[in-house]
């Protein structure tokens, strides 16, 4: 009877532990990209320099885990200053009123083999909309220093109508110089904190 609830008080304690298990980004092998139609005929595309994320899971197991991730609208980057500029401005995000872009994951399921569906929160410009999110797992490994690290590419489409980046002129094609759908691509590199 005693080795019995021995192994029962083990069990809990572990499964309490595995529930714990927590994840840093490693931001030099990770990046959040975006991509949108410029005058209906080529893409124009960016990123963010600066985000961070608070990632729990239960061991390994990140469909019950938790999700939290943010986006510093001011570290936006497509490799010009003038039009960076304009992003930052109220036509677009008023990064100096909304100065973050949140997501807050709800649940994470897988499809098949290593695909998931991602739902969460999605807040810009003080928006808050449910979105879903296309997960690739890329697996895990140890790295040569001994940390533990998991790979996932994160893909997802928002209307940025829907939050408020309204700025629109329109071209002769018929089109906008900006569309309004935007292309989300993430690649995030974890690391499972000791």
């Amino acid at each position: 009877m005693k080795n019995i609830i021995f192994a029962l008080i083990i069990l809990v304690t572990s499964s309490l532990f595995a529930q714990n298990t927590s994840w840093t980004i490693d931001n030099a092998h990770s990046k959040v990209e975006f991509s949108v139609t410029h005058l209906v005929i080529s893409e124009v595309t960016g990123n963010f320099k600066k985000f961070d994320g608070t990632i729990t899971s239960n061991g390994n197991d990140f469909t019950k885990g938790n999700i939290e991730f943010s986006i510093d609208v001011n570290s936006i980057n497509t490799e010009n200053e003038q039009r960076d500029n304009h992003l930052k401005s109220d036509d677009f995000f008023n990064a100096a009123k909304f100065p973050k872009i949140t997501f807050k994951g709800t649940s994470l399921y897988k499809v098949n083999g290593n695909k998931y569906k991602l739902k969460g929160n999605f807040t810009m410009r003080d928006v808050t909309k449910p979105i879903v999110l296309d997960v690739v797992y890329g697996g895990t490994v140890k790295d040569p220093w001994g940390n533990e690290r998991v790979g996932f590419k994160i893909m997802g489409k928002v209307n940025r109508f829907d939050y408020g980046l309204k700025w629109n002129n329109l071209v002769e094609a018929g089109g906008a110089v900006v569309g309004k759908e935007v292309t989300m691509n993430c690649n995030i590199e974890l690391i499972k904190k000791k």
